[in-house]
């Protein structure tokens, strides 16, 4: 595949100014470009801010979690465990924090400098089929947040290629989190191979 062929997502603004729980199915098989790799987007789960309990923007803003409450389109990214890195697509108008975490994702292209970043991994499949995973494959780090994933900000953006989000999506609830963790707020593309679970 050549990203040059690749087109800016349609219609940005509509599209990610709306609730996570609308945009994050939306985002399905949407590619995620860094440079020279690209991975098509196969599992997300939305987070609803301060509706949310499991949301990072539950009490409010936070130095941590301003990105959030932004302008949509950005990256917020954000470390855990003590270990690994997570990508979220910031959704929603401004000031009303809301986000998509990119749980897993096919890899499309730049597959040498992924294998070189994800030394564990054993298959391609291993490559994205995780959050820390994805982050870890595409090079993603605290550099990118707030990177704005409309104008290549830090050399990072979501584009399409024309293929549609499926139209049955798989369904079920986020991975993960102790609070909030009964709702259906994980959607994955059905059958796809890297899909975290």
């Amino acid at each position: 595949m050549s990203t040059g062929a690749a087109l800016p997502v349609p219609g940005p603004i509509d599209l990610l100014a709306g609730d996570p729980l609308e945009v994050a199915p939306q985002l399905l098989n949407t590619l995620l470009v860094h440079g020279d790799r690209v991975a098509r987007i196969v599992e997300v789960e939305a987070y609803r801010g301060i509706e949310d309990p499991a949301s990072h923007a539950y009490r409010g803003p936070t130095k941590r979690n301003a990105v959030m409450f932004g302008p949509p389109g950005r990256l917020y990214v954000y470390f855990t465990y003590g270990m690994h890195w997570c990508a979220n697509v910031v959704c929603g108008p401004e000031g009303v924090a809301g986000a998509v975490l990119l749980r897993a994702a096919a890899p499309v292209a730049g597959l040498d400098a992924m294998w070189s970043a994800r030394r564990a991994a054993r298959t391609e499949r291993d490559l994205c089929s995780g959050p820390a995973k994805l982050c870890q494959a595409m090079g993603l780090n605290r550099d990118h947040d707030g990177a704005d994933l409309f104008v290549a900000d830090r050399g990072v953006s979501l584009v399409t290629d024309g293929m549609s989000p499926p139209l049955r999506p798989g369904v079920g609830v986020r991975i993960g989190i102790r609070q909030a963790a009964e709702h259906p707020w994980r959607w994955w593309v059905p059958d796809d191979p890297n899909v975290s679970r």
